[in-house]
């Protein structure tokens, strides 16, 4: 946390105001888990102030953002705060005035997938290993988990992942087959070698999937 001085004329007036800025750095992900979290960021309105506060605000210039009133912004942003949806950015006083200034959290916020039910999809409880549904649990078990860890850890900490993403046009489906079973044995080779009982685990999930089509222009 830091204070600045800064001075401004106004009119024949020469004024100070100080600035107090809180850590200028956002999360560009946060994992929603709590439900009500997720409730109170749902809501039409709060949604909008969500949205207009990219960038630092208070409820005086979001309430001109979004068309509302400061009273109403004031009132749901003390909302979204309490959930940890927005956070202090920096206050600004001057004159024995002082206006509070919040930001969102994080850039984007993920919904975790155990929300919508009591747990998420369980990778063990899928047969089928080479099935999108399969892909989908064990991507969800890590949307899950890798947003625990982080909250656990505090915002701004480190956390050592590794993330390839590539995109690989295979000629014909025995390409692709033969890819799968050089990637599955590079893999295991790897794991072999690296791998030690009394080390720390780390999950490694590998995955592909047809990718979109993406829109024309």
């Amino acid at each position: 946390m830091s204070r600045i001085l800064y001075t401004m004329i106004i009119g024949p007036l020469l004024t100070s105001f100080t600035v107090k800025k809180y850590s200028e750095r956002m999360d560009e992900v946060r994992v929603l888990a709590d439900p009500a979290a997720v409730e109170v960021a749902l809501d039409p309105m709060r949604a909008s102030i969500l949205e207009a506060l990219a960038e630092p605000g208070s409820a005086t210039t979001v309430a001109a953002a979004i068309g509302s009133t400061r009273q109403k912004v004031n009132y749901h942003l003390k909302a979204l705060e309490a959930h940890g949806l927005v956070e202090p950015a920096e206050t600004r006083a001057w004159g024995g005035i002082s206006e509070r200034f919040v930001r969102r959290s994080a850039r984007r916020l993920v919904v975790a997938p155990g929300v919508l039910q009591h747990s998420a999809a369980d990778p063990d409880e899928v047969a089928d290993r080479l099935s999108a549904a399969y892909l989908i649990a064990v991507n969800a078990r890590t949307v899950s988990e890798i947003g625990g860890i982080v909250d656990s850890a505090g915002s701004g900490a480190r956390i050592p992942t590794l993330t390839v993403d590539t995109v690989i046009g295979f000629a014909s489906a025995d390409d692709r087959a033969a890819f799968a079973a050089d990637l599955q044995a590079a893999v295991a080779a790897l794991a072999a070698k690296y791998h030690h009982d009394e080390g720390r685990p780390h999950r490694l999930t590998v995955s592909s999937y047809p990718r979109p089509k993406e829109d024309s222009p």
